[in-house]
C-alpha cells in the first residue's frame, strides 16, 4: 500500500493499519463532496479491491440493485443470477463473491452508500446482517463505506442506534486542504503560483482538491478562474446546483437557507432564518442546519457571553460565497474575473472572503500567537449603540478567549500592501475595547491582534497592536 497522494499521511496510515490488522475491519470515510474521499481510498489500497461499487444518484431501488449486480460481475462474479429483489439478497451474492476470492485480504469498497438507501429500502438492515452476522466473524475482510452526504453517514452509520451501533473499527472525516496543503498540491503538479494567488484561489475554491485539479500551469490565476467558471464551456459553471442536488434529497430547502445566510455577513439565528426562508422554526429547520454544518457549508457559533439558544449560523463555504457574489446572475463575459480586477464588488468580496479563510485557519493563528497548547474558545461579539450610557456600538468578528485569562481581539484585514492603521481606525479599535469591557464586564486582558496579508506598516498608531499575523503565517 504505497501512494503519492498529497497531505493525507495520517489517513493513509490509518487505512494501512486497518488492512494489516489480524481481524476484519469496518471503516467509514466521510466528508463533503469533492474533497477527495474516493481518490484517497483507491490510492491507499493501490486500486486493488475484491469488490468495488458506487451507488447511483436517484431514488430507484431496482436500478440500484441491477447496478450492484453489474459491479459484482465486474469484480469477477461468475455465477449467473437475476437481479435481486432486495438488499438482503444482494449481500448474499456479495458473500458468494468473497467466498470464491483468492485474495488474502478481501477489501470491499462501497462508495456513495447513501445513494443506495432509497425510500423504503432495507439497505441498513442488510448491511447490518452482512457485517454483524457474517463478515465480522471472519478475519480477512476490510469493509470500507463512503458517502458525500456527510449527515447521512453521521446519522445512519457513525451514530447508528440500531444493529450497527459501535460497530465501526475506524472512521475518517476527510477535511478540506489547508493553505499549506494547497501549496503542496500545486508544487506536486509543478504549477508555479505566488502565495498571494494561492490565497485568492483559496478564497474562491476553499480547500477542495477537485476544484484545484482544474488549474492549468500555463494560465494565470485569473485566466484559470475564467476558464473554470465563466467561459462558455466552463466545467464548473453549474457546480452550485449540482453540488447541493447531489447531497440533499430536497435541495431547495438547503439552498433557501444558504441564500439567506449569504446576505448577512455575521450570520443569522434560527428565528431570523425562519422569517427569511420557507422553513418554519421546527424539526425540519434543525435537520437542514445540522446537515449543512456537517457538510461544512455553515458554522454555528455563540456570541461571547450568550448561551446556546442564541446560536448564530454563518455561511462559511468559500465556493458558495463566491457563487452568490459573482455567479448567481450569470455574467455574460468569458473573461469576467480578469475584467473585474479592482472593481468595488471584488474589493468588498476580498475582505469578506479573507475573513472566512482566517476562520478556517484558527490552529495556524494560534500557532503564530504561541498559544497552540492553550485551551481556547472562538466567539464573535456585537452590541448596539447606547450613547446615553457611553456605548458606541461595536462588532468584533473573532475573539479568541483563552484559558490563561487573555482575549485576543482579532481584526482581519485584507490588503495588497502592508496594512496601515489610521487615526480613525485607531479610535474605532479603542471604542471596540471600551464597548466590550463595559458591556461584558470581562476582567480578561485584551490583546489587540491584526490578521492581514502582508503585515503591519509601522506608524504612530501601530504600537497599540500587540500581535500581528500575516498570510504567510496561515500557510504554516
Amino acid at each position: 500500500m504505497t501512494t503519492m497522494i498529497i497531505a493525507r499521511d495520517k489517513e493513509i496510515q490509518s487505512l494501512k493499519e486497518a488492512y494489516d490488522s489480524e481481524y476484519s475491519q469496518f471503516v467509514a470515510v466521510y466528508g463533503r463532496r469533492r474533497v477527495g474521499k474516493t481518490f484517497l481510498i483507491r490510492e491507499a489500497f493501490n486500486y486493488k479491491f475484491t469488490f468495488e461499487h458506487s451507488g447511483l444518484a436517484g431514488d430507484n431501488q431496482s436500478m440500484e440493485l441491477e447496478h450492484f449486480v453489474n459491479s459484482l460481475k465486474n469484480s469477477g462474479y461468475k455465477k449467473s443470477c437475476e437481479t435481486p429483489e432486495n438488499w438482503m439478497q444482494a449481500f448474499e451474492l456479495l458473500k458468494d463473491l468473497i467466498r470464491s476470492s483468492k485474495d488474502k485480504r478481501k477489501v470491499i469498497f462501497i462508495d456513495e452508500l447513501s445513494w443506495m438507501d432509497t425510500d423504503g429500502s432495507d439497505l441498513l438492515i442488510a448491511l447490518e446482517g452482512f457485517w454483524n452476522g457474517w463478515a465480522s466473524a471472519r478475519k480477512d475482510i476490510v469493509l470500507v463505506v463512503c458517502a458525500s452526504a456527510t449527515s447521512w453517514m453521521i446519522n445512519k452509520i457513525i451514530h447508528n442506534i440500531g444493529g450497527l451501533y459501535n460497530r465501526l473499527n475506524l472512521q475518517i472525516y476527510l477535511e478540506p486542504f489547508t493553505l499549506k496543503e494547497c501549496e503542496e498540491y500545486l508544487n506536486a503538479k509543478k504549477i508555479v503560483m505566488s502565495r498571494q494567488d494561492i490565497l485568492e484561489g483559496y478564497m474562491i475554491l476553499g480547500g477542495i482538491p477537485y476544484y484545484w485539479s482544474f488549474l492549468k500551469k500555463e494560465f494565470s490565476l485569473s485566466q484559470n478562474i475564467d476558464a473554470m467558471f465563466f467561459d462558455g464551456n466552463a466545467p464548473l459553471k453549474n457546480e452550485f446546483d449540482y453540488l447541493y442536488a447531489s447531497l440533499f434529497k430536497r435541495p431547495s430547502q438547503y439552498i433557501s437557507v444558504v441564500t439567506a445566510l449569504a446576505k448577512k455577513k455575521i450570520g443569522m439565528t434560527r428565528e431570523e432564518l425562519s422569517k427569511q426562508t420557507v422553513l418554519s422554526n421546527s424539526g425540519i429547520m434543525t435537520t437542514v442546519l445540522n446537515d449543512l454544518e456537517n457538510c461544512g457549508f455553515i458554522r454555528s457559533y455563540t456570541e461571547y457571553g450568550k448561551k446556546k439558544k442564541g446560536t448564530v449560523f454563518q455561511l462559511i463555504d468559500n465556493f458558495t460565497l463566491f457563487y452568490f457574489k459573482f455567479m448567481e446572475n450569470k455574467p455574460n463575459d468569458n473573461h469576467f474575473w480578469t475584467n473585474s480586477l479592482n472593481t468595488p464588488g471584488r474589493n468588498s468580496w476580498c475582505g469578506l472572503a479573507f475573513e472566512r479563510v482566517c476562520l478556517q485557519h484558527i490552529p495556524q493563528i494560534k500557532q503564530k500567537l504561541g498559544i497552540s497548547g492553550v485551551l481556547t474558545e472562538t466567539h464573535s461579539w456585537r452590541c448596539n449603540a447606547d450613547l446615553d450610557n457611553g456605548i458606541f456600538g461595536s462588532q468584533i468578528d473573532m475573539l479568541i478567549v483563552r484559558r490563561d485569562r487573555v482575549i485576543n481581539l482579532c481584526e482581519m484585514k485584507y490588503s495588497e500592501l502592508e496594512y496601515s492603521v489610521t487615526k480613525s481606525y485607531d479610535m474605532k479599535l479603542r471604542e471596540k475595547i471600551h464597548d466590550f469591557l463595559t458591556v461584558t464586564k470581562s476582567r480578561y486582558a485584551i490583546h489587540l491582534t491584526i490578521i492581514t496579508t502582508y503585515g503591519l506598516k509601522q506608524n504612530m498608531y501601530s504600537g497599540n497592536i500587540q500581535s500581528v499575523v500575516t498570510a504567510d503565517d496561515l500557510f504554516q
